[in-house]
């Protein structure tokens, strides 16, 4: 006789068939990983022999292919109706004496004399398949406790085959119904209500980039993840890293985690209650460094278990703070895309920003914005429109094939909008805060998610372009091709275009955007008089004892995320090159800054590293990228020094470094100084007794080289760096790294504007050019063609 239930000591991955996929994952790992010391809670299936016995015996399966015979397939209108029904039949059925007996045996075995909670878990048998997850289709029941419960909770996940979402999800992938059936999981329950929950991607979801683990989480139970009720904390985990042994955390971001979902007490009416999270947790990480280590390291047991992208839920138990995996499956966005075309949006102009949250997916929309406050206002959306609401839920599914895109007022990158979103490869913009507020109620609107991490929603149509870019037709040059970058949000994406690193990462982006204070701000914050400036540092770093730390932190997690990316290609920082005007613009900044008449060539680059106005911040500038090389162990990461005027500057700076435990030569630090000023290029071979490599700056060379104020619309027409004197310029420094075997490269926009310009430096040996990402195609064209025609000469 074929069994009613399988103990996931008895089940495997090879098991969909008969538990489907959830509970064959469970099985797996249970039986697989415990010795990699993954803690998986025990439990027991249903089998899918069980349920079609279930619906023999109830004489049910005639019926319920009736009933959805007359399912209006056309526009879904009796949808509701039908599904209700099937449910009703399902719920008024009985089980045998057996199946319930065998049911309750599974429990007492599992709690081994005295009953405890479980978690009650539908577990579809063709679920998990690549091209269907059926992600929240059916029901979970949790906190289960006692015989009668337990039965009802099982008979619910079976009613769940029929609900709303889960009918028109078969339907849109042309399942047969009658031919997939539930299986029921029970496991023992983690007290994560009183703990913390979340979910986790062995992939970057929105790239693709597969060297990142994303880790989310909340304080309580994991359905406020999913239901998107709530923003929750994040975590970017490198592999590469954290293979080595070295800390992998890159990237910590603090969600809002407004809400709490715990277990109501026995005699409430609810069985969850969701609370107001109490001010001091929301402002806490809901796991520390040890925590979050430990959860990637599982995550990449599982991937490399499984051979695939893995989506995995974890939870911790606050009763013994013990973390646990409770359920894995495969990540089914990413497994069935060509890696290798990629599509590129441009928004070709801006509006005003009605709202902005996480992006989902890097494509540009425009459409009809509709509010709607729940799934019952399906009627309202006509095809394409976009959905605005406040929280998306499994219950929408039927309808999220309509829109063009979704907006969302709470719910983060894991939530299950982003999933579905991801899915149907619409646009989403997810944890707006105020979208139903700032946005009305069918007007046009533009949705970008092609400027990074951020997703912005514009006011009216706007213009935008859309590239597709095939990547295994291009050929790389001998000539190193690099990148100009300064926003970490950009970095996976880009990094999947062809080149060979970062030629400039430049650091001031991630200062303005993300740091937004000056150094000296924080180091002499008790000395600050500007009232208003304490106030905002105050805000910013309110969960740090040491306010430099948090400069640290923030400059290390955005150079990190750039070092990752690319790596281990090398990735060139230059340190900050603000000029005296800008830096005063930083939160704090004016009294720090002298006022100049001409910061172009005033206090700026080498000059300010030992100088005692900013000694200081240049040391909270080494500490970050030490900690980026040596703790996170991201060594591919370069150093390069701007606007360094002489030789004697040059040792001061390396001698300052050092002083701030920047070593060069430690652990391969190489460092490199920019080559735009004449005296870089007239004592070529002195900086090269200093600095590891050469990296021309042509804007301010050119500038410098003809005594032209690049900023100035009055000398437009005088500044080209095509000027004779400015290449003589690039020539000679090319000529002297040569002679001096030093790497030298180019940062700038000519040889991608123009091919003659990509032929004079491929001519003259220049080893790498950098381009900014939306030159670097066609700067890479213009190479090839130089170095064919070069090669054509000399033949």
């Amino acid at each position: 006789m074929k069994s009613l239930i399988k103990k996931f000591s008895e089940i495997g991955i090879h098991d969909v068939t008969l538990v489907g996929g959830k509970n064959a994952s469970l099985g797996e790992m249970y039986n697989e990983l415990v010795h990699e010391n993954i803690s998986v809670p025990n439990g027991f299936a249903t089998t899918s022999f069980a349920f079609n016995l279930f619906l023999e015996e109830n004489n049910l399966q005639i019926p319920l292919n009736n009933l959805l015979s007359k399912l209006n397939r056309h526009n879904y209108s009796n949808l509701n109706d039908i599904g209700k029904q099937a449910r009703e039949l399902i719920l008024k059925a009985s089980f045998s004496g057996e199946f319930s007996k065998a049911i309750i045996d599974a429990y007492k075995v599992l709690c081994e004399g005295t009953y405890f909670e479980v978690a009650v878990r539908s577990s579809a048998t063709a679920e998990d398949l690549p091209e269907a997850s059926f992600a929240g289709q059916h029901e979970s029941f949790l906190n289960i406790l006692g015989e009668k419960k337990l039965l009802t909770a099982v008979k619910n996940c079976f009613a769940s085959l029929y609900t709303n979402r889960a009918i028109k999800y078969r339907e849109d992938k042309g399942f047969i119904h009658s031919d997939i059936a539930i299986s029921v999981g029970v496991q023992k329950m983690v007290r994560s209500d009183i703990g913390c929950s979340g979910v986790g991607f062995t992939i970057e979801p929105e790239s693709g980039f597969e060297n990142i683990i994303l880790l989310s989480g909340v304080w309580g139970l994991g359905e406020n993840i999913v239901q998107g009720t709530v923003t929750p904390d994040e975590f970017y985990v490198f592999k590469p890293t954290l293979k080595l042994g070295k800390n992998g955390i890159i990237q910590k971001k603090m969600g809002s985690k407004e809400k709490t979902m715990i277990y109501a007490e026995s005699n409430s009416h609810s069985s969850l209650l969701n609370l107001e999270t109490p001010l001091n947790k929301q402002k806490q990480f809901v796991l520390n460094d040890d925590e979050i280590q430990q959860l990637a390291k599982w995550s990449l047991i599982i991937e490399e278990h499984y051979k695939k992208a893995m989506d995995i839920e974890w939870a911790k138990d606050g009763v013994n703070n013990q973390l646990f995996i409770i359920q894995a499956r495969p990540e089914t966005v990413h497994q069935t895309k060509n890696k290798k075309v990629f599509f590129e949006y441009k928004l070709l102009k801006k509006s005003e920003i009605l709202s902005t949250g996480n992006a989902v997916g890097s494509k540009i929309i425009v459409g009809t914005a509709r509010i709607l406050s729940s799934p019952k206002d399906a009627f309202k959306l006509q095809e394409g429109e976009i959905i605005v609401t406040n929280t998306i839920t499994p219950d929408w599914d039927p309808i999220l094939k309509k829109s063009g895109g979704i907006i969302t007022n709470k719910g983060g990158r894991t939530s299950h909008a982003s999933i579905v979103a991801r899915e149907l490869g619409v646009p989403a913009v997810v944890g707006c805060g105020d979208a139903t507020e700032t946005i009305s109620d069918g007007h046009v609107i533009t949705i970008s998610c092609a400027e990074g991490k951020t997703g912005y929603i514009y006011k009216g149509n706007l213009p935008f372009e859309k590239t597709a870019l095939d990547f295994s037709a291009i050929k790389m040059p001998k000539t190193e091709m690099k990148l100009i970058l300064a926003d970490p949000e950009k970095a996976f994406q880009l990094a999947a275009y062809p080149n060979n690193g970062v030629g400039l990462l430049r650091m001031e982006f991630i200062i303005t955007h993300s740091v937004k204070i000056h150094p000296m701000a924080l180091i002499k914050f008790n000395e600050l008089k500007d009232a208003s400036a304490k106030e905002k540092i105050e805000k910013l770093t309110e969960n740090y004892t040491n306010k430099e730390a948090y400069f640290i932190d923030k400059l290390a997690e955005g150079i990190a995320t750039i070092a990752a990316a690319f790596y281990p290609k090398e990735v060139i920082v230059r340190m900050s090159d603000f000029k005296t005007n800008e830096y005063a613009n930083l939160i704090g900044g004016k009294q720090f800054e002298p006022k100049e008449q001409n910061p172009m060539l005033g206090f700026r680059g080498a000059s300010r590293y030992y100088h005692d106005l900013y000694k200081d911040g240049f040391g909270l500038e080494c500490k970050a990228i030490k900690k980026v090389r040596e703790h996170m162990g991201l060594s591919n990461l370069k150093v390069m020094i701007p606007f360094c005027r002489t030789v004697e500057e040059g040792k001061k700076v390396i001698k300052i470094m050092t002083d701030f435990e920047l070593e060069q030569g430690k652990n391969g630090l190489e460092v490199y100084t920019m080559v735009e000023i004449p005296s870089n290029v007239i004592l070529a071979e002195d900086f090269a007794t200093i600095f590891d490599g050469f990296s021309i700056g042509s804007n301010d060379l050119t500038q410098l080289t003809l005594g032209v104020d690049r900023d100035s619309e009055f000398m437009n027409e005088l500044f080209d760096e095509h000027d004779k004197a400015a290449k003589t310029m690039i020539e000679m420094a090319i000529e002297k790294a040569h002679k001096t075997n030093t790497k030298i490269g180019f940062c700038g926009q000519a040889p991608s504007d123009f091919p003659d310009f990509a032929k004079f430096l491929v001519d003259k040996g220049i080893d790498s050019i950098s381009f900014n990402p939306d030159a670097l195609l066609k700067g890479i064209e213009n190479t090839n063609k130089a170095e064919q025609k070069t090669a054509n000469l000399t033949h």
